[in-house]
């Protein structure tokens, strides 16, 4: 079998500095051919005529541009076509993949993973990831994070269907990448910096991370890693390994701490709507799973980040399954056997927050008010009044 290519994939929301760091990988190597696939939204390709500006006219590089889409929707049968002609070719050494500014890592990473049926190719078999890149503008980040802003809002969006929020697409390319790229340091404070280092450690314990102005980066930092795996990007986020008891040691200096609050009585619907309504500014990341009173079937399933709250279902408990099942998935889960109630089963509160100076107690105590009082455990939990939005 011939060697297989490796790929690097930049991501990064729009103006991060992504092109500027595809420029610079290109000009500062003269020993491989490196192929190029930028991506671009916009019906001018601005991104594809920078780098044509740019390293391309000295340069023999391939360029495809994908265009009137992103990676991650309509193009990645595109993708998967052109990557594979581009090897057929041969006489390559590496590809670089600059995603769109408003694409998501993971379905750009699956492209390299599984096959796809409908063109009957496989990329793994003629590539290898070698990492998911993510360059953020430390700069803009604060206030891109807490805008409240849609890609709509901004006039950003793939088209009117696209309600994604800023904040979730950042903390999308931040959890899943192997190395990030803190750009535009120079236009930042350093104790700023090292508070945005220490809140992107605890978002993905598992990155390296650079930090660059004018997105300059040594190319042995970027290029011919070996980092990616897939399993392992898929449970680098700090949430998932705090629900895995992998507690990320505190960083005292910035006050960025992480904690799981960890229950086995239901909320009532109405307490944990108002706390939900004034949600604690100290936290800028939760995630986990609720077990809310009025809804006793299904597990509900927090994300928060920023502003953006998102509260949808994520299955049914184990408990609502025949004896039969239970017993079998109990027996296939161990952990689940470890937490299992007599009375009510899986059903549980586990909730990572992640945030700057966070007031643990405090937060713990509110949110200890909103649990079911022993009065209130007796009752009906069907006629509590529930103003939440219903689970997806």
């Amino acid at each position: 079998m011939n060697r297989r290519i490796p790929v690097t994939v930049l991501s990064g929301y729009l103006g991060s500095g992504k092109t500027t760091l595809l420029t610079h990988l290109l000009t500062n190597q003269d020993t491989k051919k490196i192929a190029v696939i930028v991506n671009d939204m916009g019906e001018i390709n601005v991104d594809a005529s920078l780098i044509k500006q740019g390293a391309f006219s000295q340069t023999e590089e391939k360029l495809v541009e994908l265009q009137n889409g992103c990676i991650c929707c309509t193009l990645r049968e595109d993708l998967i076509v052109e990557v594979k002609k581009l090897v057929d070719k041969g006489d390559l050494d590496y590809i670089i993949i600059e995603s769109t500014g408003i694409s998501e890592p993971i379905p750009v990473a699956q492209t390299f993973i599984y096959e796809d049926e409908e063109v009957g190719i496989h990329l793994s078999e003629i590539c290898k990831l070698d990492a998911m890149v993510t360059v953020v503008d430390a700069y803009r980040f604060w206030h891109d994070f807490a805008s409240g802003e849609t890609l709509l809002d901004r006039k950003q969006a793939t088209n009117e269907n696209d309600h994604r929020e800023i904040v979730d697409l950042l903390i999308d390319q931040i959890e899943f990448a192997d190395i990030i790229v803190l750009n535009k340091v120079d236009l930042v404070e350093k104790e700023d910096i090292q508070e945005l280092r220490d809140v992107v450690s605890k978002l993905n314990p598992e990155a390296k991370i650079l930090e660059s102005s004018f997105a300059r980066i040594e190319i042995d930092e970027i290029m011919d890693t070996n980092l990616f795996d897939f399993e392992k990007a898929s449970q680098a986020a700090g949430w998932i390994k705090e629900l895995m008891q992998e507690h990320i040691p505190e960083t005292e200096e910035y006050g960025v701490t992480s904690f799981v609050y960890k229950r086995q009585r239901p909320f009532h619907p109405e307490r944990f709507m108002t706390w939900l309504e004034n949600w604690p500014v100290d936290v800028v990341r939760a995630k986990g799973f609720f077990w809310l009173a009025s809804r006793n079937e299904t597990t509900g399933l927090l994300s928060q980040a920023g502003p953006s709250i998102t509260i949808q279902g994520a299955g049914e408990w184990v408990a609502t399954y025949s004896i039969e099942e239970q017993k079998e998935i109990v027996q296939q889960e161990p952990d689940l056997r470890k937490k299992w109630n007599e009375v009510y089963g899986d059903r549980m509160t586990e909730l990572v927050m992640i945030g700057i100076d966070m007031k643990q107690k405090e937060l713990v105590d509110s949110l200890d008010t909103c649990l079911l009082t022993e009065e209130e455990m007796k009752q009906d939990w069907t006629l509590f009044h529930d103003r939440l939005p219903a689970f997806s």
